[in-house]
């Protein structure tokens, strides 16, 4: 579910009637900043040496993923738990909420840019005193004073201060909506990821009841040949010990597969009875893995924790701006007009008519250095913001190689352990064929079965654990387009904030 982007308004710049001030309050206003500075800077992504680590990976333009890409398991109950987890999970309606929240925040700064329009009325029953500044015949009667107003207050943003204050917001509102996407990212690979385990969790019961089912035709034989008095009670009481360990690996499965179950439920946003309805998955297999061309640059544009921290990074920058513009002079307009009149006789004739209007002008002149803390505060929140962004985009492109290093040598172990699972195979089928022709004890035929269970837990958790690092490749790619992403051009830009 794609977010609509949010434009910034379009706010119209001051003209050249901001030159009316004086030289000496701007260079006042200068001089009162001058030592304070940003240090941080953007790092280039593209100075991150990936070349070697991405070698022997296929690149494909085409190989980001989806916005829809748990689609390719093909599998249509996930696709249906997936739409209800994204349309019933609190947690995502929190993230939802701080979007609200943010754009809110967005249309308080706003408000600053429009004239701010007022009206009040105030009605007061006194006595004035007989020897006040109030002359007679007034002087020491009662009075009731009416005072009816409509007062208009415009201030001139010569400094760009609001628009500003109005950027930062929005790209604070931005962050939240990619925030969003991240939240929505980590609650479907979240139940992707126990969806895949609830799988493995299918495939160990599978197993687990093969073995129940060869060890029970292991017992059968073996009471043959203890009737026929080729073996003795000991082998007997060894098979028939065989049993209820793999009724407890079934029990075991079965156990897993339930909590998993109740796990997707929670993920759904629903009670644990949920859980119970859902079927064995029904995976498609592995398609080949290929890591797009354009990393690592097109990285900070595709992950939503990324994506999040660039908008923060352009947030800190315009914050920067307003701390800068509270140096010089407030500039405002302010008119207003009503009536006044003792008693209501006449209240609203030409002769109660109060108007005014004239500018109102406030300088910062000294201020204990608040000013200055303030613009040090706003300075370092952005160095801090840049270095994390920094550290984001660092972490994200090492995400990236872990799973290919992980998925590189996991097809090295794979390899092993299918030849290892068809020496043990073999070596199963021998002691079998011993043991039948009696020339091999029962513990023979055990051990040999035990190393084919080991080897078949091994392919079963490699394979679990080769579709789970697919998963974890798709979130550390970003899982999907981010529809909102700010111009890395833009910002490199806003990271010169430097006094004049």
């Amino acid at each position: 579910m794609l977010i609509p982007v949010r434009t910034r308004r379009q706010i119209p710049k001051a003209g050249p009637s901001a030159a009316m001030l004086s030289v000496s309050l701007l260079l006042a206003g200068c001089a009162s900043m001058a030592g304070l500075h940003t240090r941080a800077r953007l790092d280039d992504p593209q100075a991150l040496a990936v070349s070697h680590s991405l070698s022997g990976v296929t690149l494909s333009e085409a190989a980001w993923p989806q916005q829809v890409w748990w689609t390719d398991y093909g599998d249509a109950q996930l696709d249906r738990l997936i739409d209800q987890a994204l349309r019933d999970q609190p947690h995502l309606r929190i993230a939802e909420a701080r979007v609200r929240a943010a754009e809110s925040m967005a249309g308080i700064a706003g408000a600053a840019l429009d004239p701010q329009v007022n009206g009040g009325f105030h009605s007061t029953r006194q006595r004035f005193s007989e020897h006040g500044t109030v002359a007679p015949p007034v002087a020491g009667t009662w009075q009731t004073v009416n005072d009816a107003s409509l007062g208009v207050t415009y201030e001139l943003d010569f400094w760009g201060k609001n628009r500003a204050a109005v950027d930062a917001a929005l790209d604070r509102t931005h962050a939240a909506e990619v925030d969003l996407q991240a939240a929505r990212l980590m609650l479907v690979t979240s139940l992707v990821r126990t969806y895949l385990r609830l799988d493995a969790a299918y495939a160990r019961r599978d197993l687990a009841q093969a073995t129940l089912a060869q060890r029970q035709q292991t017992l059968q034989l073996t009471r043959k040949r203890v009737a026929a008095q080729l073996d003795s009670q000991l082998e007997l009481t060894q098979a028939e010990a065989a049993l209820p360990a793999a009724r407890g690996q079934i029990a075991s499965a079965n156990e897993a597969i339930a909590l998993l179950g109740n796990q997707i439920a929670a993920l759904r946003g629903e009670g644990p009875d949920g859980g119970l309805a859902i079927q064995r998955p029904r995976l498609a297999p592995l398609g080949p893995v290929a890591l797009p061309s354009q990393l690592p640059v097109a990285l900070i544009g595709r992950r939503p924790d990324v994506v999040a921290q660039r908008w923060r990074v352009e947030a800190a920058g315009q914050e920067i701006k307003v701390a800068k513009a509270r140096f010089y002079p407030n500039i405002s307009l302010n008119a207003f007009v009503g009536v006044q009149r003792l008693g209501f006789d006449d209240f609203l004739s030409a002769g109660s008519r109060v108007l005014g209007v004239g500018p109102a002008l406030s300088l910062p002149i000294f201020d204990g250095g608040l000013l200055r803390g303030h613009l040090a505060l706003r300075q370092s929140d952005y160095d801090a913001t840049v270095e994390g962004y920094n550290a984001t985009v660092l972490a994200a492109v090492h995400d990236v190689v872990d799973q290919l290093v992980a998925m590189r040598w996991l097809d090295q172990q794979q390899q092993e352990q299918q030849q290892a699972l068809g020496l043990a195979r073999h070596a199963r089928e021998l002691a079998t064929a011993r043991y039948r022709a009696g020339l091999a004890s029962y513990l023979q035929v055990l051990t040999a079965e035990g190393q084919v269970l080991g080897q078949q837990q091994l392919v079963i958790a490699s394979e679990a654990r080769q579709r789970e690092l697919c998963l974890n490749l798709v979130r550390a790619l970003g899982g999907g387009e981010i529809p909102i992403a700010p111009d890395q051009g833009k910002i490199q830009r806003s990271a010169h904030h430097e006094s004049p």
